[in-house]
């Protein structure tokens, strides 16, 4: 009979541990957006998400931007074949898409304003932050047409090559600012969620 209460008492303890970790995981915050975290420049980004030129066959003019969310590479033309690819964290499931933009501004440091939307999904988020190591858009960004989606920077280096964010596009701090340097407001943005045949 002893052996028969402790067994019950084992089995009520497990269900409530069970009941505690899943309650804990759904109320866990979104790790896509962790505003304030400064960010840890000297993160090793393994060897295929590095900023490298690349073979690249494509009828795109140079000077394009090429996304593609499927091997999380973002591909600046540069014509004879070649581009500039940089490694990029692109959205989560449910939150990616395929379009045909331009970028309609540019920004250093830029302050950040959560959307609506995003608020509503992550209530802990702030209504507005300051440019800076800690904002989530890093060090530039980049606005896709009249959309809230936007190539930018990131304060969490290692989640270049993951599929974290709410929709935008993210790169190492030093990566977007070299893109920054070499994109005009205007430039062609082709988002592709599968390789082109």
């Amino acid at each position: 009979m002893t052996k028969f209460r402790h067994l019950i008492w084992m089995i009520i303890a497990a269900g409530g541990l069970m009941l505690s970790a899943s309650q804990s995981q759904a109320q866990a915050p979104d790790v896509g957006d962790q505003p304030g975290l400064v960010p840890d420049d000297h993160v090793e980004l393994d060897p295929e998400w590095r900023k490298q030129v690349v073979y690249y066959r494509t009828n795109e003019a140079p000077g394009t931007i090429i996304i593609s969310t499927a091997e999380r590479h973002l591909y600046l033309v540069q014509g004879n074949g070649r581009a500039i690819r940089y490694g990029i964290g692109v959205g989560r499931e449910g939150f990616q898409w395929q379009g045909l933009l331009n970028i309609t501004r540019k920004a250093e440091w830029p302050d950040w304003t959560p959307p609506p939307e995003m608020i509503a999904r992550q209530p802990y988020l702030p209504r507005f932050m300051a440019g800076g190591p800690g904002n989530p858009l890093g060090a530039r960004a980049m606005y896709l047409g009249t959309t809230v989606y936007r190539i930018h920077g990131t304060n969490q280096p290692n989640t270049i090559g993951t599929a974290i964010s709410s929709g935008c596009f993210r790169l190492v701090n030093a990566d977007v600012a070299d893109l920054y340097d070499r994109v005009p407001v205007g430039t062609k943005v082709i988002v592709r969620q599968k390789p082109e045949l």
